[in-house]
């Protein structure tokens, strides 16, 4: 007669992704600065939050999910657009904000 083992395995919530908690603290910062700084400050905090988004994206574990996916280029270049936009309205405010 054959025993049958049954072993329970218990589950602890993981710890979050340095990565992962990179984007929320950045999201929080941006969300709480949004009215009380200046316009180029938010930019700044917006750039920092999609570099810590494309940081997330790079992760080998994120990678390995998306690799299945072909609209993961499209969505590298939108990001990278983001980006470069973010740049360009912080230093057009900021030259408009030096000039007034």
């Amino acid at each position: 007669m054959a025993t049958a083992n049954h072993s329970r395995s218990n589950s602890f919530p993981s710890q979050s992704h340095p990565a992962i908690e990179s984007v929320e603290d950045h999201l929080c910062r941006l969300r709480a600065d949004s009215e009380s700084t200046s316009v180029c400050s938010n930019l700044a905090n917006l750039r920092n939050l999609h570099e810590g988004i494309d940081d997330l994206i790079q992760m080998p574990s994120v990678q390995q999910t998306l690799s299945h996916k072909n609209w993961i280029n499209e969505l590298l270049e939108g990001s990278l657009k983001l980006v470069d936009l973010c740049a360009l309205s912080r230093e057009i405010v900021c030259l408009t904000k030096e000039s007034v």
